[in-house]
């Protein structure tokens, strides 16, 4: 799943630096475990997975430090802000990700999180080394090249 047709979905939270911190091998589409006020406040569109990261707990792959806003209309029975959240996958795609980060120094982190056709909320999970200092330069150096290269073209040269 590379490119989302935006038609099929709705993005509630966008991990924007996530590209940019880290090479990013494989993307796997999870689930995700939510309770009530966590889904309404996650079609608020307010959520934020800029700092939250996937990672064992058990034998089980868990959402750590994802930040859902609580809901206001909920009363007390709101749900905590950044509890772990559990991640549906298979148990090979879990066995994987739980090989890659404990033998070749990996990181789970999550891309996107969006509501798919059948409204179900879904993770978007990129696996992914840590870049150094002067591979960020490199990808802002080509990136710069490629939209001022857009904007000659653009233009007519």
């Amino acid at each position: 799943m590379s490119k989302l047709d935006t038609d099929r979905y709705k993005l509630a939270a966008d991990n924007r630096k996530a590209r940019y911190s880290y090479a990013i091998d494989e993307t796997f589409e999870a689930g995700i475990v939510l309770k009530g006020t966590e889904i309404k406040s996650l079609r608020g569109g307010k959520a934020t997975i800029g700092e939250s990261y996937a990672g064992p707990m058990g034998d089980e792959l868990f959402l750590f430090n994802a930040h859902i806003p609580e809901y206001l209309e909920a009363n007390r029975f709101n749900h905590d802000v950044r509890r772990p959240r559990k991640l549906l996958l298979h148990r090979r795609q879990i066995d994987k990700l739980m090989g890659a980060i404990q033998r070749e120094g990996y990181t789970v982190i999550p891309l996107k999180v969006y509501f798919n056709d059948r409204g179900r909320a879904k993770v978007e999970l990129g696996l992914g080394k840590g870049k150094k200092l002067h591979d960020k330069r490199e990808t802002e150096k080509t990136r710069d090249w490629n939209r001022d290269k857009a904007r000659i073209l653009k233009t007519g040269g």
